[in-house]
């Protein structure tokens, strides 16, 4: 199939599953990519826990952190539909730091998250993204915010209404009354950005390689798979992978090695207009694009 066939197949998916994306596949071998829209920025939501397990754990590494300490964390005793995790426990948790990690980028688990913000907070986080060199990724607020938005305060059976004001609210250069919603406001970063944490993960660079080794454990051992993971994952490849998700945001970012030795970065973003909380149809448009673009990379390059 031609480039411009797969562009145009690329682009009437996303359109007929009501997405806007910012997409790219990179060759981790060659460095070679293909993307749509791949500098444009977005929201991050959950994505911004894999800048956050850096950061701690190079921290850790230098010393400034002991990851088998245990922390205490608070019952939040959420009753609502909504992520999983430590947020919904009844009672106090004694967890370590460690274990904490795990759970907040294998299952997303907010609460573990802002426990480890506790002692790294965003600007820490910031701060260890500019020393390793990793620019485009901007990190405002810890993941409580995420479970505060229109949607939260709603019943569950109306939250398509919280997406519905979520799509007639934004602005023609992407700002929000949203908070989360807002690029200005919320953590954020594009396709590119996410994509450059990724090669930085999987191909020597100033990332301690234990850093990197447990970082990209934590992606692999991810429970939630229902994105891009059908169209990836095979008894012939590896996926290892972030969701992210905020109202209208349907995000996911990973690696795909394969079993002749190639492995290339994707990192898919997408904004829905589509009014609906369950969108199975975004999250299958999301892995077709993602599944044309590598295949269109892996067998005839840019």
């Amino acid at each position: 199939m031609s480039t411009a066939r797969v562009f145009r197949e690329v682009r009437q998916t996303l359109e007929d599953a009501g997405l806007r994306g910012g997409f790219l596949v990179r060759d981790l071998r060659t460095g070679e990519e293909l993307g749509l829209d791949p500098d444009a920025v977005f929201p991050a939501a959950s994505l911004i826990k894999v800048p956050l397990a850096v950061a701690v754990l190079e921290r850790a590494h230098r010393g400034e952190l002991d990851l088998s300490v245990p922390v205490t964390v608070p019952a939040d005793r959420v009753l609502t539909p909504g992520p999983p995790g430590l947020m919904r426990f009844r009672h106090p948790a004694v967890i370590a730091a460690e274990d904490l990690l795990y759970l907040s980028v294998a299952i997303s688990d907010g609460a573990a998250a802002d426990a480890l913000f506790a002692d790294t907070p965003p600007a820490l986080v910031q701060a260890e993204l500019r020393r390793l060199g990793l620019d485009g990724i901007a990190v405002r607020h810890r993941i409580r915010t995420l479970n505060d938005t229109p949607a939260d305060r709603l019943p569950h059976d109306e939250a398509h209404l919280a997406h519905a004001l979520a799509i007639g609210a934004v602005t023609t250069g992407h700002g929000h009354p949203i908070p989360q919603l807002d690029v200005t406001r919320a953590n954020a970063g594009s396709a590119r950005a996410f994509a450059d944490l990724l090669e930085a993960l999987w191909t020597p660079s100033v990332i301690a390689p234990p850093v990197a080794a447990r970082v990209r454990e934590l992606m692999a051992g991810s429970v939630h798979r229902q994105r891009l993971a059908p169209d990836l994952a095979s008894d012939a490849s590896r996926w290892s992978s972030k969701t992210g998700t905020v109202l209208t945001m349907r995000h996911e970012i990973g690696v795909v090695e394969h079993a002749d030795g190639a492995a290339y970065a994707i990192v898919a973003l997408t904004e829905s207009r589509v009014p609906a909380v369950i969108q199975p149809a975004a999250e299958s448009a999301m892995a077709h694009v993602a599944r044309l673009l590598r295949d269109l990379l892996r067998t005839e390059g840019p």
